[in-house]
């Protein structure tokens, strides 16, 4: 316990020690922190591509079901199933022996009838001599008359049943009636075929070209519309190609389809229309029932202010971006976006071309802080725009 004589002599300790420079400035000691560095680049202005894209099935350009025209029993498959048939290739062989035999009974038929309306005819003419000489009565000769007129219809019945059991004998040759991919055959040798419900003994489609077709929104459809009728006006080769397939996995097909048909009506229950493309299928890759998405520009931005996608940061359905001013200091900005474009995202409001985006270090800066800004170099991915779909 300190004596009333020594509580002054602590006083004077205490100011002694508060002289000391450590006393005279509390922040003794400590260094300022150094800027915060970031990579920054300028916000670049270009024509921007606004891409719209939608899920299409592919289809053949013709597709033809094969069925039987005459009811028998199969006698032969000629195709491999999956290859590439012409126009006239004949696929199934159907035993055509009761065939030939309804053939050759028709034949037989019409040479009798041939032969009774060349004897009526004979009659026909020497009645008709007799009736103008007055040798027989009118009735007579109207009767031999008649009776030739009918023979020339029988013959006339009959040529028209030989016909069609010639075309019974041909149709037993079941052909191809376009060219294309067979498919899988769905009758196997010696299976009854034909008759009035006849069933399907196999599918052969038109790969080259290919069909591509796509719902569109009535509003997607309206926007587009003076541009659909415009490529519609000319001839199908005449037509751009302006519609890009991208594959499962993202993969571009090489060749581009153009423009082919547009549906008669919306459907009322999607609210969608289809619409139709062609396009050429060298080596029929692409089958019918798959799934490709078709991608169109449907405008193009002229001029648009551009960002890197890794400038912009989102808070709540909202995006933002650092700016460095003109004095080093950063700001961060309430932007408003447009369509993307490759690695870049359009600017619609909230920032001008030519001023300094921070690509990398947005997590760095707070407002009015100094920054030490560097040039962003980007890789040789993120130099080169291409086009996507807006969002």
């Amino acid at each position: 316990m300190h004596t009333h004589s020594q509580i002054p002599k602590l006083i004077l300790t205490t100011l002694a020690l508060c002289t000391l420079p450590a006393c005279k400035d509390g922040s003794a000691g400590k260094t300022p922190l150094p800027a915060p560095e970031v990579l920054v680049m300028e916000a670049a202005t270009r024509d921007v591509p606004v891409t719209r894209e939608w899920i299409g099935t592919l289809d053949g350009s013709e597709n033809a079901d094969i069925r039987a025209r005459v009811t028998g029993h199969l006698l032969k498959r000629n195709y491999q199933e999956g290859s590439l048939v012409k126009k006239g290739d004949v696929l199934f062989e159907i035993d055509a022996r009761p065939f030939d035999a309804a053939l050759a009974e028709a034949k037989s038929q019409l040479n009798q009838a041939k032969a009774m309306q060349l004897a009526s005819q004979a009659e026909a003419d020497r009645s008709k001599q007799l009736f103008d000489k007055k040798v027989i009565a009118e009735n007579e000769y109207t009767n031999k008359a008649q009776l030739n007129e009918s023979n020339l219809a029988k013959v006339k019945a009959l040529e028209a049943a030989v016909e069609q059991a010639q075309l019974n004998v041909e149709f037993c040759k079941v052909v191809s009636p376009v060219a294309g991919i067979a498919g899988i055959a769905k009758a196997q040798v010696g299976d009854l075929v034909g008759g009035p419900s006849a069933s399907v003994l196999t599918s052969v489609s038109t790969l080259n070209p290919l069909k591509i077709v796509f719902p569109v929104s009535e509003e997607e459809y309206m926007e587009v519309s003076e541009r659909v009728q415009e490529n519609m006006a000319g001839p199908l080769d005449d037509r751009p190609e302006t519609i890009e397939l991208i594959l499962a996995g993202g993969k571009t097909f090489p060749h581009k389809a153009r423009l082919f048909s547009v549906d008669r009506q919306v459907n009322q229950s999607t609210g969608t229309i289809l619409v139709t493309a062609m396009l050429q299928n060298p080596g029929s890759i692409l089958r019918p029932g798959q799934f490709a998405r078709a991608k169109v520009v449907a405008q193009t931005l002229p001029a648009a202010v551009v960002v890197p996608q890794r400038a912009l940061s989102e808070v709540q359905g909202s995006y933002q971006i650092g700016v460095v001013g003109p004095d080093g200091k950063a700001e961060i900005r309430a932007v408003q976006t447009g369509p993307r474009s490759g690695k870049d995202w359009v600017i619609t409001s909230g920032l001008k071309a030519g001023e300094k985006v921070v690509v990398e270090g947005f997590q760095k800066i707070k407002n009015g802080i100094p920054v030490a800004a560097k040039p962003w170099q980007p890789t040789a991915a993120e130099a080169t725009p291409a086009a996507e779909p807006s969002k």
